[in-house]
């Protein structure tokens, strides 16, 4: 059950401690890009998250919208926060985390990972190693192909719970 346990858990991408991540060492910001950083429906990002994601660039963390989706999505928004994009990453599976690591010589120490799918980002950061941040979705409306993960989600959720391991609506940061 540890594997679907992130190292924090907060409300937004707004409510994160950037400068604590850059206290612990971390270098490198992974984003997941739908319900994380803009609702799966929508194409351009908020006034707000361009103002994070320019503060993020500023405090000089490597950011990359890493997705599941394809690129044709991401760089879109990846060119309108000025940030990487890596689209198709194919969450939970590790080989792209290991790319990521590599191409820019990050150890796992120095990466997190930031997103709202416990299947997906939270599995596939915990697999390699790398600090994972689990956020709610900025909509409760998910995409069909997402459903099934959701409905997965929960009764996992249940489990964490039923064993004090995750509580939804608890945050905490465990750093």
């Amino acid at each position: 059950m540890e594997k679907y346990v992130p190292d924090m858990y907060k409300k937004s991408i707004y409510e994160i401690d950037y400068s604590k991540l850059k206290e612990i060492g971390i270098k490198c910001l992974l984003f997941d890009l739908d319900n994380t950083i803009v609702p799966y429906n929508e194409k351009i990002p908020s006034e707000e998250t361009v103002t994070l994601f320019k503060k993020l660039v500023s405090m000089e963390f490597k950011v990359i919208i890493f997705s599941n989706s394809p690129k044709l999505r991401v760089k879109p928004i990846g060119d309108i926060l000025n940030v990487e994009v890596f689209g198709n990453a194919k969450k939970p599976f590790i080989k792209n985390y290991y790319k990521v690591l590599n191409m820019y010589k990050f150890t796992e120490n120095e990466v997190a990972i930031i997103g709202d799918q416990m299947l997906t980002d939270i599995v596939g950061g915990n697999k390699v190693g790398i600090t994972t941040i689990l956020v709610e979705p900025i909509i409760n409306k998910d995409p069909i192909w997402t459903k099934p993960n959701r409905i997965r989600e929960r009764r996992i959720m249940k489990k964490l719970r039923d064993n004090n391991l995750f509580s939804k609506g608890r945050y905490y940061e465990k750093m």
